[in-house]
């Protein structure tokens, strides 16, 4: 039921690294979840199958349990946090499962999951703390070193850890000198901070629109597999996964999910030693709400020097418009919006703001403009994305 996902190179993306990407956002629920939730129900015996199975899940995970329960004749129910995307959600329900929103995070989810489960006695499929389920998101891993025997390090996203558990006792088995690396979302960072510390933790709360991996609590089996078989965990910014997203959209014609684009944000910014290597990002979803994928697109273009706002305090007289807008066309950046505004109450009578949007091509044409400006004269006030 599950595919086997391509490996495609990535020359352009990052240019210190000889990087490839596995694209499970292509896989048939556009996630690499299915792999998991397929191998568990199919080893449930006739009188589990008979009682039907329940999972929580922020979308991704539901999908999986969904389409799997649903090909083998077994009724699923599937509890997700009320603020999952509307996609995912409806996605699930038209794969067969039963869902129930619940209010709060996934944590809450699963909380009602496991409540529901000991009414019905139905089997409880965990998206991530499940020896089977590692087992099946470990096929990933298998891949790799078959798709690239050679390959150098790997770059894995984490949530709760499953998948990272899967892929590097995959690897370590076969390749122990491959290096597998963790990255997590700073607002999310569960286990990476109990990686570092050693002791298994639990968050207060989550804060990152990469919902995949929105995890309060790691999984006990997870923790005690990434610190047997993951060599580093890291953390990226909701910014820089961001501009992960956009770089694989531009370059690759690619989607990918918050989740999914952390291992490239990971290696655009720098947060692992990668020179020279032969590294392997797994693009672990392709599920974006599009309801904030436009917000997103701007985020990643503002982290990427591709647009800037700039305010600019001008004495208001006639001319200064002229003068701003030669400069930058000098520069050969594109203005996109101008704001002149004369009613700020912290500028003096006879001055005035001019708020200027602008594409452009990079950080360096950003600050070039911001030199000819100053050079000019004119005050940059602040910019503001």
């Amino acid at each position: 039921m599950a595919r086997k996902t391509d490996l495609i190179a990535a020359p352009h993306l990052c240019p210190d690294t000889d990087l490839y990407l596995k694209t499970e956002n292509l896989q048939v629920t556009g996630s690499f979840k299915v792999r998991g939730a397929y191998y568990k129900i199919s080893q449930l015996t006739a009188e589990e199958r008979a009682k039907g199975v329940i999972a929580c899940s922020a979308g991704n995970h539901a999908q999986g349990v969904a389409l799997a329960a649903t090909r083998m004749g077994i009724r699923s129910v599937v509890c997700m946090p009320d603020g999952a995307p509307i996609m995912k959600v409806e996605s699930t329900k038209r794969l067969g499962a039963e869902v129930e929103l619940v209010k709060g995070t996934y944590d809450d989810a699963h909380d009602r999951a496991v409540e529901l489960q000991q009414q019905t006695g139905m089997t409880f499929i965990h998206p991530y703390d499940d020896e089977r389920v590692i087992a099946g998101q470990g096929t990933i891993g298998l891949e790799i070193l078959d798709q690239l025997p050679d390959v150098d390090a790997v770059i894995v996203p984490v949530g709760g850890g499953g998948l990272i558990s899967g892929v590097a006792f995959a690897i370590k088995s076969l390749r122990p000198e491959v290096k597998v690396y963790g990255v997590q979302a700073a607002g999310a960072a569960s286990m990476e901070r109990a990686f570092h510390a050693g002791q298994y933790q639990t968050l207060d709360r989550v804060d990152t629109f990469a919902d995949g991996i929105a995890v309060k609590t790691p999984g006990e089996i997870t923790f005690q597999m990434a610190e047997s078989y993951v060599d580093d965990i890291v953390t990226v910014s909701e910014d820089e996964i961001a501009a992960a997203i956009l770089s694989l959209m531009e370059n690759q014609k690619l989607v990918a999910e918050g989740a999914g684009a952390t291992p490239v944000a990971a290696a655009l910014f720098g947060k692992l030693p990668l020179a020279g290597k032969k590294t392997v990002c797994l693009i672990s979803g392709g599920n974006i709400d599009v309801n904030i994928l436009s917000r997103v697109i701007t985020r990643g273009l503002v982290m990427s020097g591709r647009k800037v706002n700039l305010m600019i305090a001008l004495e208001d007289k006639p001319g200064q418009l002229t003068r701003v807008s030669d400069i930058i066309s000098a520069c050969g950046a594109n203005v996109i919006s101008v704001h002149h505004d004369r009613a700020d109450t912290n500028m003096a009578i006879t001055s005035c703001f001019l708020k200027l949007g602008l594409e452009t091509r990079n950080m360096a044409q950003i600050d070039e403009i911001k030199q000819r400006l100053t050079e000019a004269g004119f005050a940059l006030v602040n910019e503001r994305v």
